[in-house]
């Protein structure tokens, strides 16, 4: 059986992303698999640019990278109230590829962002930007990381039991939605 190609998307572009650190410490909870983390530093969507230059080479990289993945993880941050305008513009050019490359993928969510709820309506505004893409979008468990700053060891290993417990609930799910 061959290793399960994991791809991760993730909303932060800083560096030291409390949601990358997330992305990596899901790919190890779920085990045996291969991560890769996608570039979403994409240029800003342009209509006008996509009909002078068609689709760019770095977003039909981005599209083939979630063609070729078994599943797709986005760990996104909460900006006023929504998700990062970098996941919005990547999510705005892979609509534009063809074919659609999440369409029946298998999709969890998860997010890490500073206010008490952990980015749960940012979660709300990317589950509503996913509807058109059709992807097998996993319904739970929920996965909102709160205060993320105090949630990470030194290792970026997730300290607190119950995050570690709803992330791995939430692996196992995708697992069985991979089979």
């Amino acid at each position: 059986m061959s290793t399960t190609k994991l791809l991760g998307l993730s909303g932060s572009l800083r560096r030291g992303s409390y949601n990358t650190m997330l992305l990596h410490e899901a790919a190890n909870v779920f085990g045996d698999a291969d991560l890769s983390i996608a570039d979403i530093d994409l240029p800003l969507f342009n209509e006008d640019d996509e009909a002078a230059n068609g689709i760019p080479a770095s977003v039909q990289t981005l599209a083939d990278q979630i063609a070729a993945a078994d599943a797709v993880l986005i760990s996104t941050s909460e900006y006023n109230k929504g998700i990062s305008g970098a996941l919005k513009n990547a999510l705005d050019w892979i609509s534009r590829t063809r074919p659609n490359p999440l369409i029946g993928k298998p999709v969890a969510i998860m997010s890490a962002a500073a206010g008490r709820a952990g980015g749960e309506r940012a979660q709300t505004m990317l589950r509503n930007c996913l509807v058109a893409f059709q992807p097998r979008l996993l319904q739970g468990p929920e996965m909102l990381l709160a205060g993320p700053s105090k949630e990470f060891d030194d290792d970026g290993h997730l300290v607190s039991d119950t995050y570690r417990k709803t992330l791995g609930n939430l692996m196992e799910a995708l697992r069985e939605e991979i089979r």
